[in-house]
């Protein structure tokens, strides 16, 4: 598996972060909410797409808005093989959005551990589907 974030690997396309956001269940684990929706029509051979937000409400210099995202992308690709692994032999894609609720800058230890709680999370939540 490349541990790269490719553009493939990003949910940037407007029609599916809408039917992402109006269909997707949604989960909340401190500090992000989570909307996820499992397709089954997978694109490019990619079996998680991602979407990372954060609120210009909370944090209204695009510096700080766009360190955080960096730090939350980082963690994530880090440990993207916790989803990769169970969905890489299937024939079914997930699009996930992470949206970022603090109102605090946090360090990259703490987005590490929170990002792989939440991916465990949802892997969790993959496993009682099938």
């Amino acid at each position: 598996m490349n541990n790269r974030l490719t553009k493939q690997e990003r949910l940037y396309k407007k029609k599916e972060i809408g039917f992402l956001f109006d269909n997707g269940k949604s989960s909340f684990s401190y500090p992000y909410k989570i909307k996820w929706y499992k397709t089954d029509i997978p694109q490019n051979g990619i079996p998680v797409q991602i979407l990372i937000s954060v609120s210009k409400r909370s944090f209204k210099k695009a510096v700080s808005r766009n360190n955080i995202k960096r730090l939350i992308k980082e963690a994530y690709r880090t440990q993207k093989s916790i989803l990769w692994d169970l969905l890489k032999d299937g024939d079914t894609q997930i699009h996930i959005a992470i949206i970022y609720i603090d109102k605090a800058e946090n360090d990259f230890e703490f987005h590490r551990k929170a990002v792989r709680k939440l991916l465990l999370k949802v892997k969790g939540e993959i496993e009682k589907k099938k």
